[in-house]
């Protein structure tokens, strides 16, 4: 496999998480996507506000090819959690270009830079901050299908809605009535088990 094969193969894995991850908010108002779904806060438009910021960082900044969308990781005087949530003058609308604008970024880095290309990540601890580009894309990879995970379940809170992707949802296509039922008998085996 060549080293392009690898590029093409290792993004098309980046890019299925974080459509996945837009795909969430498709069709919700502006309440629905920000509303704290956790105790800890946890809403739709934050995980793709977060995931692209992570992304912005460690395609950005860490290869020396700092991004104007987000200050760099020493200059962020942001409180807790800043990047989770969406402030009141950033809409769905912008929070969704911004992401877009992020994924242009992140392709011309991949397309810039070797997959052994050299890297620092300032905010991580001393004696694993020097990384190579492969190596915070597999990162990146695993940080936005984990969010992805994340939007799923908190969607499905929402209004119901569930699966991968539009027209690939990966779930059995059955009813309402078919999953109440399939989540009653949940119930009763997790009693059981008491």
């Amino acid at each position: 496999m060549t080293e392009t094969d690898m590029k093409t193969t290792l993004k098309r894995y980046l890019d299925v998480a974080l459509d996945a991850l837009l795909w969430k908010l498709e069709g919700l108002d502006e309440y629905d996507a920000r509303r704290p779904l956790t105790p800890t806060g946890t809403n739709l438009l934050g995980l793709v506000k977060h995931v692209a910021i992570t992304q912005a960082g460690y395609f950005g900044e860490v290869f020396g090819r700092q991004s104007s969308l987000v200050p760099p990781f020493e200059e962020d005087d942001g409180e807790d959690n800043w990047d989770m949530w969406a402030a009141a003058d950033e809409s769905v609308a912008s929070v969704t270009a911004f992401a877009g604008q992020v994924r242009e970024d992140t392709a011309a880095t991949l397309e810039a830079l070797p997959l052994d290309a050299r890297g620092r990540v300032p905010w991580w601890m001393p004696g694993r901050q020097d990384v190579t580009l492969h190596q915070i894309l597999v990162h990146m990879i695993a940080e936005a299908h984990r969010h992805a995970g994340h939007a799923d379940i908190l969607r499905e809170q929402v209004d119901g809605s569930a699966g991968l992707v539009s027209g690939n949802e990966n779930l059995p296509p059955r009813d309402g009535a078919w999953w109440a039922q399939y989540r009653e008998q949940l119930e009763q085996v997790a009693r059981g088990a008491r």
